[in-house]
């Protein structure tokens, strides 16, 4: 049996409602309601008086007919042991989302838990383009994943320094791979959420308040940084503490003195070289744009409306930017 042909299958027989008569004896309705087979599931045997299961058994043990299927997509309702059955649908464990800001978030260890669950067979990543200088140190992956069932899902993922923390900023294609996965894995899973690794800074959404000191008196209202230094120790504030002044290095040209008794130069910084979007992208943007069902009239618009230029005029960071957005409009 080809994987197009096993999916009918198990699509048909999501469809049908099963009666569990006592331990291992079953009765599963046909397609058109009319008649009822009559099964048998244990760990020994597996059975169903239909045509189709007496037909292809004999020559295949692990055959299993749409009734049988039927039946191991359903669980006892209310733990009873007779009566109708309803179907299982395997949820992602509460363990793996996180709540941040009133806003839930999916971590990729329950996603990929959950696609095994649900029978992810197999999953690879291609690599579109490799970060470089010329294009902005931009990193694009796509990810494909298949279930036992020969669905297929597919979606893409990106990564640059400045959508990155700058713990992994050095790790741009692990990054993007793994936001790829994720994005896949969600519409594997049906799961809406947006994946915490999609996140730009991770370093912020996943830092947790510290606890008080012990010995600090007064009502805690806010934890705060102390020192310009980014040491990353905290100090309570407390409602009678004043709070303490914020230290911003100075900007503009810097005076540089290049040898003594020498008069110092004004030197300004030099112009940042802006990249130009890649062909990587503009294909990733494309790609998204059919997948979401929006025209290049649109696809346009939505590019001169947020970054004032056409699509084909479009730096590399603000495709970045262009892409995952439309990753989110899904």
């Amino acid at each position: 049996m080809t994987a197009k042909e096993m999916q009918k299958r198990n699509e048909r027989a999501q469809q049908l409602r099963v009666i569990q008569v006592d331990e291992g004896n079953f009765f599963v309705e046909s397609s058109d309601g009319k008649v009822a087979y009559k099964c048998l599931v244990n760990e020994d045997k597996s059975g169903c008086t239909c045509l189709d299961f007496n037909r292809n058994a004999p020559n295949d043990p692990n055959f299993r007919c749409k009734h049988l299927m039927a039946i191991e997509n359903c669980l006892p309702e209310g733990g009873e042991k007779k009566g109708f059955l309803k179907k299982h649908q395997p949820k992602l464990d509460e363990r793996f989302i996180k709540e941040i800001e009133g806003k839930k978030f999916a971590l990729y260890a329950g996603l990929l838990d959950l696609a095994h669950r649900k029978g992810l067979t197999s999953m690879e990543v291609e690599i579109l383009q490799y970060p470089t200088k010329e294009n902005g140190y931009m990193a694009i992956v796509k990810a494909y994943a298949e279930s036992k069932l020969g669905e297929t899902f597919s979606d893409l993922g990106d990564a640059n320094p400045e959508n990155c923390n700058f713990k992994v900023a050095k790790h741009l294609l692990r990054m993007a791979s793994t936001r790829a996965k994720a994005r896949c894995l969600r519409d594997f899973t049906n799961v809406g959420i947006t994946a915490l690794e999609e996140l730009g800074d991770l370093n912020e959404v996943l830092e947790e308040s510290p606890k008080v000191p012990p010995g600090i008196k007064g009502t805690v209202r806010k934890l705060r940084k102390v020192g310009p230094n980014g040491n990353g120790e905290f100090d309570a504030k407390a409602d009678d503490a004043p709070a303490p002044t914020k230290l911003t290095p100075r900007k503009g040209p810097q005076r540089v003195k290049t040898q003594e008794n020498q008069p110092a130069q004004e030197t300004s910084p030099e112009p940042k070289t802006i990249s130009p979007m890649s062909e990587a992208q503009k294909r990733a943007i494309y790609n998204l744009s059919r997948r979401r069902g929006i025209s290049v009239e649109e696809l346009h618009k939505r590019s001169v409306e947020a970054y004032g230029t056409s699509l084909e005029h479009l730096s590399a960071i603000d495709a970045s930017q262009f892409i995952r957005n439309l990753q989110q409009s899904a």
